[in-house]
């Protein structure tokens, strides 16, 4: 007679089973004790699970705790990657405080919500590596924007099909061109001309020309968007990541883009940005330069399907053609990423719209006025 299921939570001095064998007229039974659960060696299918648990039992081997735990709690810890430091921290309902499987399934349950809380990934939480802390060691709880971040950024690799193309750009007219009328741009326009909204500018013209990298995918439909509305990746003074939005910004003059450009970022250093202020998004665009990194490989900023890194912007050597032949020269270049979603935006256009790009940037103006 088996007196309970496999798996099944059973109390200390419980009868598990009655056997009874061939001539006898007592029977004979398996109870579980305060020491290890007895076990028949005359039966075959006692004797297999035997042999299953010992394995399992490695992962508590090295373990000095004189703390009991059952070959079922043991299985379970090992097949979810329970360290036996982790498992001395798990309250126990039995007797002498054991942890029974309710204690160690109700433990991982609560585990798993809190990963879902923090960062949803499709890994099982068996498969994340356990880290341990030395003394010394800091733990530096995210806050809710970090948490936020990372959500935000897991949800993108797991969603999109990340490819990046990258292409050099001569800006040697346009770096000239600013430092010949900067100061003049703000004694009378009232706002700083940085870089940032001159290729903003020019990403808007480009965007124009390949509308196909302004849209969003749901999985089965694109909806291409009809106003440009710029993200520009902004970092804050607590080291997280906001993206405010300059809406229609192909509607918008060098003045205008300018002070747009300045009133978002200061909005955004002073914690002063309006929910509309970074909503609507349709193509986005960071600024890896400004750290000093020449090129980046930037993660999509959903539900939109391609974004711009603007690397440093450097003196070079580069050979320059002119009608009397090529020499060498000093030139300003600066090296551009994109990073687009391969699920609707193929190399040609992803190449393209940097191609495009970069002759709207080489042929700048250098007399224009403001």
């Amino acid at each position: 007679e088996k007196r309970f299921e496999v798996n099944a939570v059973i109390k200390v001095g419980e009868t598990i089973a009655v056997i009874e064998t061939e001539g006898a007229e007592e029977e004979t039974t398996a109870v579980i004790t305060n020491e290890e659960p007895i076990l028949t060696p005359k039966i075959e299918t006692a004797t297999e699970t035997t042999t299953k648990v010992e394995p399992k039992q490695a992962l508590l081997s090295t373990s000095d705790s004189d703390r009991f735990y059952s070959p079922l709690v043991r299985s379970i810890a090992t097949k979810e990657g329970i360290s036996a430091a982790e498992l001395e921290q798990i309250p126990g309902s039995g007797q002498k405080n054991r942890v029974t499987k309710n204690d160690i399934l109700s433990y991982l349950k609560n585990r798993k919500e809190t990963d879902k809380k923090d960062v949803k990934t499709s890994a099982k939480p068996s498969s994340q590596t356990a880290i341990t802390t030395a003394s010394g060691d800091q733990v530096i709880p995210l806050d809710r924007m970090g948490k936020l971040i990372a959500k935000h950024m897991v949800n993108s690799v797991q969603t999109s099909a990340h490819v990046q193309s990258f292409i050099e750009i001569d800006v040697t007219n346009i770096v000239n061109w600013r430092n010949k009328v900067k100061i003049h741009f703000l004694q009378q326009k009232g706002v700083k001309l940085t870089y940032t909204p001159i290729f903003m500018q020019a990403i808007a013209q480009t965007i124009t020309e390949f509308p196909m990298v302004n849209i969003s995918f749901d999985g089965e439909n694109i909806i291409q968007k009809k106003n440009i509305n710029l993200g520009m990746a902004t970092a804050l003074p607590d080291g997280n990541l906001i993206v405010p939005v300059i809406k229609n910004a192909d509607e918008l003059s060098l003045i205008g883009m300018a002070k747009a450009v300045n009133s978002l970022a200061t909005k955004a250093r002073n914690g002063k940005l309006s929910p509309d202020d970074i909503s609507g998004g349709t193509y986005t665009v960071t600024n890896v330069g400004s750290f000093g990194s020449t090129t980046g490989t930037p993660i999509i900023n959903q539900p939109q399907v391609a974004i711009l890194a603007l690397g440093a912007i450097r003196k070079m050597p580069a050979v320059i053609e002119t009608p009397e032949g090529d020499f060498i020269g000093i030139r300003q270049k600066m090296i551009v990423a994109h990073s687009y979603d391969h699920r609707v935006v193929n190399g040609a256009l992803g190449g393209q719209f940097i191609l495009k790009l970069k002759e709207i940037l080489e042929n700048f103006d250098v007399n224009k006025v403001v």
